[in-house]
């Protein structure tokens, strides 16, 4: 009989140890391992840990067999980890019910439990009674299920059970915005069932998406229905919002030592080599201590001062807590997985020494891992005197099966008994490892002839999107609604992915269905969105920042291709040429460079061998050979021919009669709007709007049908795409009741509602004005009156050959104002006919995401709404309504900078540093007073300025505000895009003749007005839609713009905060008074208005706060006080913190004032460092402030200055001068403040540090 090799003898000494710690516990009916002796339950985080041990020993055996025997235990220790995983298989398999209900609520009475009896797999804890939701447990199942099955390990036996391991993708794919309880499942420190993101979930979500992609569940011997589908998209937002947690763990966690899963083994989520080094750093100067690290700070899990009988602590118990939290081995092991993997044989040798030390010998000499360290009871106080000099005790359980199987798992692979690639098959060890770079191919398609002929004469060679068939085109929502049944399962009642937008990196891959290819164009360009798509500057904008996401963001094989098709909205008013700013990006892409982006350009065909293509197997024919239910061949019988394929129509949609093409074509047909009116015998444009209206039957047909595929927000797919004009420039307001509406419209219309005999609303003479009146503005506000006394559905019986309800006059009026570029009157209608935009509630979940809180509508509360949690579509815009006190122009304007916040937040999240909460009123409030100040006009002039702005300009606008750039804004002589707005431009300017100090972070608006009128509103007869002018009568009339109840648009709804509102709606701003030819004055007063606006800070400001807050009682603003209490709960790195001190300077309702107090804050915080237990009771920061503004009223006196000078802001009682003060200087407000710092609190400061200047 052949001698047992040394490493034979060893591997069966780990054998021994797995056996005696880890696999006598297991249970052999279900194959769970129960948490301990005295806990029996099953917890899927502890089970995944606690086989690992296993599974690498069994990898072990099969590379280093001796002998047969020795092939036979590597085989029955893989079955016993195939027994695990199958039982919590089946554990949550019986959950499926819950699985289907949270991928649409996210709701945790709908997770999934996160343990379960051992014995039966059933369920121990009601839904409510516990934190169920752990979304880290979840994904490393997933992620071990992966690796396993990468391994060579069979998990998974039927198509049902890759159905539902489809769906769990589905349900931790928005981790990245779903709170949890986390991996501690206490969620919120404060132990209060309190849920929150944690970036321990959100990292091993990301790693789980990653490792299942495109990985076949049946190993070696599945074919493409077992192959699990991930979208990219998905996965990059875990990757966003990962990033900008770390170091952080959550809101409520500066730190956690359970990052150390996510930046090293298991996850190797982060692929910042400086952010995982960062991490770690922060974990061992923080948590580590002598016995292992803490699981975050102020943790009182086991510590002597927790209180057992309580399920929850009290917010200041956490200051108990602090210098005694347990210590747990368990990290160490991970540090030496990582010294494993990241080749530090120095940490790996460190670590194995600690860990050695800290092991207790149980029965046999069997080393064994105890859950954690604690301080004992009688020596607490000698421990908070002097942290980590007591010995400790070990408790909890013995041993902790987690810890000991990663020990295990160490020892195994220091030892080379494990290669990391054998333990890490699909290679997520190589994160950090620099990727190569990304070309964007972009293939770029003429819609007609003739725009190709345009295209060519540019020298630009392109096919039209008929030559390019075979393969074929798709607007970007097809996708979304081909993903929907992905993971459908009819016997489990499983109804595959919700629909969601399709993200840039999903559009730019090309699609194998049933063997044919297939594009899709990016979401941006779908005409079926928010008026973005209807200006031309904003698409190149948002195609600049996909092609840059691309090139940071693309992991996939392959190059990402992006299809660009040209459109007639693309092409000038006169239709002959192409627009100058689409044509300009379209060169710069021939040359190969645009966006930061490297750009190959060509046609598709030439794509195909370089492109990432995926196979969407789930599209492939079912057991009867069909795609789908005889229900959708009854609908798609019933569709009547429309135009809603113009867009993309091609050869292929022509002549492939298969399946694929009818089943695309009716989902086609139901996301455009179908068309039910004939066209008139009228001349000019009236025909091509009413053509697209929908009658409320049509409507209710169309939900009905859409319904039944699943579709989401149908409404925005109704009356949104008659008319495809360049993008907008913003033109809201009002103009005067003049026979011709050849010119921009002013500030307000005087309209009256005529009366009937009885005194009652004759709304049939209505009907006639509106039918006679030729001001488009006066058809937008007739409208909005027949819309709001009558409802949208009443007919108007405008036209003889059929009715006309008032929902489609406003789609036809719409479709109008979208044709000529008029943006106020476009966003006017656009909230009448509640157009908000698709992707609003995504928009806002990536700012929650971000750790930023949102506030809707001005301040102060409870006007100004805070949203700290995503919101369904539906409630969110209700909300936003309500925020905006029934003013449509404030609602819709809220949802388009949150979307460009969001667009910002996505690509350039450096512009909100020290911001924790973005106060949307407050910011357009501040860009409204940007142009008031630049143009020296008005505040009604102001107003119309802002709402006549271009997306792409207020994008531009809201870009230079947040990043502190020194901008111009002008009126242009030559406007461009626009034949009926007033063209503002808005352009960055340099910092010739400021000094330095004013050139550091100063935004400085300079006003360059060259005084021209507005160009005309030009319509031509043939386009002007027939309506004749209203009849004002003078008794009609209400005073404040009200007509009989209904408020007529008013456009000085913006007021901004350092403006009082005259009596006839405008707001004289003290930025339009200014005559000053010195361009510099009121600079520091705008500066401080934009800081205060934006809640931006100086770095370290919060700390610096609660350092204060240790030697007082609490600071207290404007009778708001910020309790000293307040330490004892929270930590001084938390966001939590952070947010908490905003809210208290967040009730200051003007900015400037605001940041005038946050300066004096900063004074006090100077008090910090000094050797003082306590400087009283508590401070009053708001006195401070004005015994400074007293001070420097007496010193301006005293040198001259008269009181129109010294004028007050009636708001504040503050001097506007102490407000346009710079920071330094002999008059600078920080000279004041320390002088009133130090003549406020002087009774508790030594004397030498009341002298202070």
């Amino acid at each position: 009989m052949r001698s047992r090799s040394n490493s034979g003898v060893r591997l069966d000494g780990y054998a021994r140890l797995v056996h005696q710690t880890i696999l006598c516990h297991q249970n052999p009916v279900t194959g769970l391992l129960p948490a301990s002796y005295d806990q029996k339950d099953a917890w899927v985080r502890d089970n995944v840990y606690s086989i690992l041990a296993v599974w690498g020993l069994g990898l072990a055996y099969r590379k280093n067999a001796d002998r047969d025997e020795d092939k036979a235990k590597a085989y029955e220790l893989e079955q016993s980890v195939v027994k695990l995983m199958r039982g919590l298989l089946h554990c949550m398999i019986r959950q499926v019910d819950k699985v289907e209900s949270f991928k649409y609520s996210q709701s945790t009475k709908d997770s999934l439990h996160a343990k379960y009896n051992t014995k039966t797999c059933a369920t121990v804890v009601g839904d409510d009674q516990w934190g169920h939701l752990q979304l880290d447990a979840t994904s490393v199942y997933l992620l071990f299920l992966a690796q396993m099955t990468a391994s060579g390990l069979h998990i998974i036996h039927s198509l049902d059970e890759v159905n539902f391991i489809q769906n769990l993708v589905f349900y931790i794919e928005a981790a990245y915005k779903t709170a949890d309880f986390g991996i501690w499942e206490r969620g919120d420190k404060t132990n209060q069932g309190i849920s929150e993101l944690n970036a321990s979930s959100v990292g091993m979500a990301k790693a789980a998406l990653e490792a299942l992609d495109e990985l076949d569940l049946f190993g070696v011997k599945g074919g493409p229905q077992s192959v699990i589908h991930v979208l990219a998209d998905e996965v990059q937002h875990c990757q966003s919002i990962l990033n900008s947690l770390l170091p952080r763990a959550s809101t409520s966690k500066e730190v956690d030592a359970s990052l150390l899963s996510v930046i090293s083994f298991p996850a190797f989520a982060v692929e910042d080599s400086r952010l995982v080094e960062l991490t770690k750093q922060e974990i061992i100067t923080k948590l580590q201590g002598r016995y292992g690290c803490c699981r975050f700070l102020r943790d009182g899990y086991k510590t002597p001062k927790e209180d057992p009988n309580r399920l929850y602590y009290e917010p200041a118990e956490l200051k108990l807590f602090e210098n005694i939290e347990c210590e747990w081995p368990l990290f160490w092991t991970y540090f030496i997985l990582d010294g494993v993997f990241s080749g530090n044989t120095e940490q790996v040798q460190e670590y194995r020494e600690a860990l050695d030390a800290v092991l207790i010998k149980g029965k046999n000499g069997v080393p064994l891992l105890p859950e954690l360290y604690s301080v004992p009871p009688d020596r607490v106080d000698e421990e908070y005197q002097n942290p980590h000099t007591v010995d400790r005790v070990p408790m909890g359980k013995l041993p902790h099966m987690w810890g000991q199987s990663l020990y295990i798992l160490g020892s195994l692979m220091a030892e080379g008994f494990l290669a990391p690639g054998e333990i890490d098959p699909l290679n997520r060890r190589f994160s950090t490892v620099p990727k190569p770079d990304v070309v964007v191919q972009v293939s770029i398609l003429a819609e007609t002839e003739e725009i190709k002929a345009i295209l060519k004469d540019k020298g630009i060679d392109v096919e039209t999107i008929a030559e390019v068939y075979p393969i074929r085109i798709q607007p970007a929502r097809i996708l979304s609604h081909i993903y929907s049944s992905l993971g459908c399962n009819s016997k489990m009642k499983l109804s595959g992915r919700p629909y969601r937008l399709m993200g840039v990196l999903g559009t730019s891959k090309l699609y194998d269905i049933r063997k044919t290819i297939f594009t899709f164009t990016p979401q941006f360009i779908d005409q079926q969105q928010f008026y973005f798509a209807l200006d031309n500057k904003m698409i190149v904008e948002m195609l600049r920042t996909d092609l840059s996401y691309l090139c940071s963001r693309w992991r996939m094989t392959g190059q990402p291709t992006i299809t660009f098709p040209i459109s007639h909205t693309m092409l000038d008013e006169n239709g002959t040429s192409l627009n100058s700013s689409i044509l300009a990006a379209l060169l710069k892409m021939q040359d190969g460079y645009f966006g930061g982006a490297r750009i190959q350009t060509g046609k598709l065909s030439e794509f195909l061998t370089t492109s990432c293509c995926t196979h969407l197997s789930f599209m492939d024919p079912g057991p009867e050979g069909k795609l789908y239910s005889e229900d959708y061949d009854e609908d798609y019988d019933e569709l009547e021919s429309g135009n809603w394929m113009d867009n993309y129509d091609s050869t292929g949609n022509a002549c492939c009669g298969d399946e694929v093409a009818r089943y695309l074509d009716h989902l086609l047909a139901h996301t455009v709007p179908h068309p039910k009116l004939a066209p008139t015998s009228q001349k000019g444009g009236l025909d091509r709007f009413r053509a697209a209206v929908q009658t409320t039957c049509d409507l209710v047909s169309l939900v009905t049908k859409a319904n039944e595929l699943h579709v989401q927000n149908v409404p925005m797919y109704l009356p949104t795409t008659l008319f495809q004009p360049s993008r907008p420039l913003l033109n809201l307001l009002d103009s005067p009741p003049s026979p011709q509406d050849n010119q921009v419209p002013s500030v307000r219309v005087e309209v009256h509602l005529p009366r009937d005999q009885s005194g009652e609303v004759d709304f049939q003479s209505l009907v006639l004005q509106l039918k006679e009146t030729s001001s488009l503005q006066e058809q937008a506000d007739i409208l909005y009156m027949l819309y709001s006394l009558k409802g949208p559905d009443w007919d108007t019986e405008l036209y003889e050959e059929g009715g006309a309800t008032v929902r489609e006059l406003l789609s036809e009026l719409y479709g109008k104002v979208g044709e000529i570029r008029h943006w106020g009157l476009i966003r006017y209608t656009s909230g009448i006919l509640r157009k908000k935009v698709e992707a609003l509630d995504e928009a806002c979940t990536d700012l929650l995401s971000h750790q930023k809180h949102l506030t809707v509508g001005l301040p102060p509360e409870p006007r100004e709404k805070t949203i700290s949690a995503p919101l369904p579509y539906e409630a969110l815009t209700k909300l936003i309504d309500e925020a905006s006190e029934g003013d449509m122009n404030i609602s819709v304007l809220t949802q388009e900078i949150m979307v460009y916040l969001a667009m910002y937040m996505r690509t350039q999240p450096g512009l909100f540093a020290e911001m924790f909460r973005l106060r949307i009123g407050l910011i357009i409030q501040v860009m409204a007073t940007e142009l008031a100040h630049s143009l020296q006009c008005s505040a009604e002039e102001a107003t119309e300025g802002l709402m006549n702005l271009s997306p792409s300009a207020m994008k531009n606008l809201l870009h230079h505000i947040l990043s502190g750039k020194e901008f111009g804004v002008e009126r242009s002589v030559r406007p461009t895009d626009s034949n009926v707005s007033p063209a503002i431009s808005i352009h960055e300017i340099g910092s010739v003749g400021a000094t330095k100090t004013e050139r550091t972070g100063i935004m400085q608006l300079k006003s360059e007005i060259k005084q021209v009128e507005f160009r005309r509103l030009s319509i031509s007869p043939e386009n002007q839609v027939e309506f004749r002018r209203l009849s004002i009568s003078p008794e009609n009339q209400t005073s404040g713009g009200h007509l009989s109840g209904i408020d007529v648009m008013s456009p000085s709804f913006l007021s901004p905060v350092a403006c009082t509102t005259a009596s006839n709606g405008s707001f004289p701003t003290v930025c339009g008074q200014q005559t000053s030819k010195d361009s510099r004055q009121g600079q520091w007063q705008r500066r401080r208005r934009l800081d205060g606006a934006l809640n931006r800070v100086p770095v370290g400001f919060y700390q610096k706060v609660w350092k204060i807050l240790q030697k007082c009682h609490g600071l207290s603003v404007e009778g708001f006080v910020l309790p000293s209490s307040t330490t004892r709960e929270m930590t001084p790195g938390e966001i939590k913190f952070s947010v908490h001190v905003e809210s208290v300077l967040n009730r200051v309702p003007q900015p400037e004032y605001r940041q005038l107090l946050v300066e004096a804050i900063l004074v006090l915080t100077m008090l910090a460092d000094i050797e003082i237990h306590s400087i009283g009771s508590i401070i009053a920061v708001e006195k401070i402030v004005h015994i400074a503004n007293d001070l420097f009223l007496q010193e301006q006196k005293t040198l001259g200055a008269d009181d129109v000078m010294l004028a007050k802001d009636p708001a504040s009682g503050i001097c506007t001068l102490l407000y346009d003060s710079a920071p330094s200087g002999r008059f600078g407000t920080m000279t004041y403040l320390s002088k009133a710092a130090a003549t406020y609190v002087q009774e508790f400061l030594p004397h030498s540090l009341c002298a202070m200047q």
